[in-house]
């Protein structure tokens, strides 16, 4: 196609065209001839180049293609989670290697229960975890939550119940350095309860058995922390019914430590054997012998009765276990016609009356009274007066002796004196 179109102005970098019916086209200058000025007239053809254009149009989409393979085919995948054993207070999680496509990864998060958990480190090179401190018998809801610059993906939760104390299912065991004979026993023991045996430290092994510590994998245990006990642990946990505590089998442990019942050691159950003799003890019905040489029964005797903690001389059942004799012997009262011991009477006596106005004013102060015999009579406390049974025509108080205080001694010399100065004197039996 043939135009003609007139040169109106030319610039440095473009020319103004017109056309026949005064429509103006900015056209490059650099396209028309060097000799072009205004008021020239040129000739444009105008055709469509077929070939170039399909060319273009095969790059073009050649181009798209190479974007949808690269980027719209593959995305990141979904984490699957997925649990790979569960203890008592433990539980290990796995999950398949991440797939990122084309994305770039921003975090893997672990979620509890709703609750972020924490993240996982290298989440391209770990696949799994474990989670320890838990609650018996406990269920549990995990999920993860996977960010990347193609956006954010959550695995399915999963419910995970920790076992309980009878539950033996969960212990992996690691065998270390172990004579044939306890290997064998020993992987027909962790059959028996459940268990499973692998012959490497993994993540979910949760005890390393051995009699020898050393080893690569002794070694790989020490390092991850995991309990190593001897064979004689697992031979525990079969006979108890339940997981025991592994205090007691450490490879340098005191085996008394170790539990030989329900929950009960060796230093227990010697407690409970000596408990056990006392209550015997106090079932017993022990012989009370009375002061006229008769014996009385003080309870029920019990037949069948352990009398291996009951000391010689003790009675059972009515009769005596040894050569002495467990007795109680109530004390014997004094007979009515024996006169009261003279160093067990108190004798209030009349004061002699030789004292002097001095004195006498001085007994006057420190409460001295006289009697009805002219006599001087010290004041008793009014708690301990009461009246002499042998002199009742006698008015003055006699004091009680006190326990405690000794009694005065009266010699016959004082007795005689006494009654040579008419005087008299009365004796209280205690």
């Amino acid at each position: 196609m043939l135009i003609s179109l007139t040169v109106g102005k030319v610039d440095a970098g473009v020319a103004v065209l017109l056309t026949e019916d005064k429509r103006l086209i900015e056209f490059p200058s650099i396209l028309l001839p060097p000799s072009i000025s205004s008021g020239s007239i040129v000739d444009i053809t105008v055709s469509r180049n077929h070939a170039s254009e399909s060319a273009a149009q095969t790059a073009f989409h050649d181009l798209q293609t190479s974007i949808y393979t690269s980027y719209g085919l593959h995305s990141p995948a979904t984490p699957t989670l997925r649990c790979r054993n569960a203890t008592q207070t433990s539980v290990v999680l796995e999950w398949d290697p991440i797939s990122l496509a084309t994305a770039s990864l921003r975090s893997l998060s672990l979620f509890r229960n709703g609750s972020k958990a924490g993240a996982i480190p290298r989440p391209l090179e770990i696949t799994s975890t474990k989670i320890s401190g838990l609650a018996i018998d406990t269920e549990y809801v995990f999920h993860l939550v996977l960010r990347t610059s193609a956006g954010t993906y959550t695995s399915e939760k999963l419910r995970v119940r920790t076992h309980k104390m009878t539950d033996l299912t969960g212990i992996t065991v690691t065998p270390g350095v172990l004579a044939a004979p306890l290997r064998y026993s020993l992987a027909g023991a962790v059959e028996r309860i459940g268990g499973k045996i692998v012959d490497t430290v993994r993540i979910d092994t949760t005890h390393f058995v051995c009699t020898e510590g050393r080893g690569r994998e002794w070694e790989r245990a020490m390092e991850m922390n995991i309990p190593v006990v001897r064979p004689e642990w697992v031979e525990g946990c079969e006979r108890e019914g339940r997981i025991v505590g592994v205090r007691g089998y450490y490879l340098n442990a005191d085996p008394r430590l170790r539990q030989v019942g329900q929950g009960v050691g060796v230093q227990g159950s010697g407690q409970q054997r000596r408990t056990e003799s006392q209550t015997s003890i106090k079932r017993a019905a022990p012989a009370l012998q009375t002061g006229d040489g008769s014996k009385q029964d003080l309870g029920p005797s019990t037949e069948g009765t352990d009398t291996s903690g009951i000391s010689p001389g003790t009675a059972v059942n009515g009769q005596q276990s040894g050569k002495m004799e467990v007795m109680r012997e109530p004390p014997t009262p004094p007979a009515k016609d024996k006169q009261p011991d003279t160093a067990s009477v108190l004798t209030v006596n009349s004061l002699p009356a030789s004292t002097t106005e001095d004195e006498g004013e001085d007994e006057d102060e420190a409460g001295a009274t006289r009697g009805n015999d002219g006599h001087q009579h010290q004041a008793p406390q009014p708690r301990d007066l009461v009246q002499s049974p042998f002199d009742q025509g006698h008015t003055s108080p006699t004091r009680l002796p006190v326990r405690g205080m000794e009694t005065p001694a009266v010699d016959d010399k004082s007795k005689a004196r006494q009654m040579s100065d008419g005087g008299s004197f009365s004796e209280v039996a205690l």
